[in-house]
């Protein structure tokens, strides 16, 4: 096999890798998992784990930016569809509860559980949050949705969340974080509506 060839098989195979962790994490959780059992139900060794991250710990946090990242791209993806900014916020908040969907409570405890991969989604919620302020934003100043205080809707939603993220939407409502959104969406969405 030439260099170059190995090369390209090395990302590819370590991509491939990270989503089918992803859908197991999603699924069941990771914090009871070990390398070895990971390595039983990836069928492949703990040498091609590594060659991942060098700790499961870091494997973790590979896997969790893995599954933000390609929620991110999904969620700009449709939210670029509609040309009416109402309907970009509500499609947006609507992608994120679909990205969030498959995520069992299993995956939700141990993310809890585990700071760094907590933060990571802090991190992506805060940015989300920003992203809602700026399609509000955007949508008052084109006249698609009604005047109002972009960075109140924008600080309102944050808090909504990461209520969200902390479980206290959950502990309260029975909801779990996909259909906390899809709530979001039609509360956000239907507060903009134009008289």
């Amino acid at each position: 096999m030439t260099t170059a060839r190995a090369a390209t098989r090395g990302p590819a195979r370590r991509e491939a890798l990270l989503d089918e962790l992803v859908d197991l994490f999603l699924a069941e959780g990771f914090a009871s998992f070990t390398l070895d059992e990971l390595a039983r139900r990836l069928h492949c060794s703990k040498s091609t784990l590594y060659a991942v991250a060098g700790s499961k710990e870091q494997l973790v946090v590979a896997v969790v930016r893995r599954f933000f990242a390609r929620a991110t791209q999904a969620v700009e993806s449709r939210a670029a569809d509609p040309v009416d900014h109402r309907e970009r916020i509500e499609a947006y908040l609507l992608a994120v509860s679909e990205q969030l969907r498959p995520a069992g409570p299993a995956f939700f405890t141990d993310l809890a559980a585990f700071p760094p991969a907590a933060e990571v989604y802090a991190r992506n919620t805060r940015t989300a949050a920003r992203r809602v302020q700026q399609l509000v934003s955007e949508g008052v100043a084109a006249g698609t949705i009604r005047p109002v205080h972009a960075s109140f809707v924008g600080a309102a939603v944050a808090q909504v969340m990461g209520a969200i993220h902390a479980g206290t939407i959950s502990a309260e409502t029975g909801l779990d974080d996909a259909a906390a959104y899809a709530e979001l969406a039609a509360l956000v969405v239907a507060g903009l509506r134009r008289a």
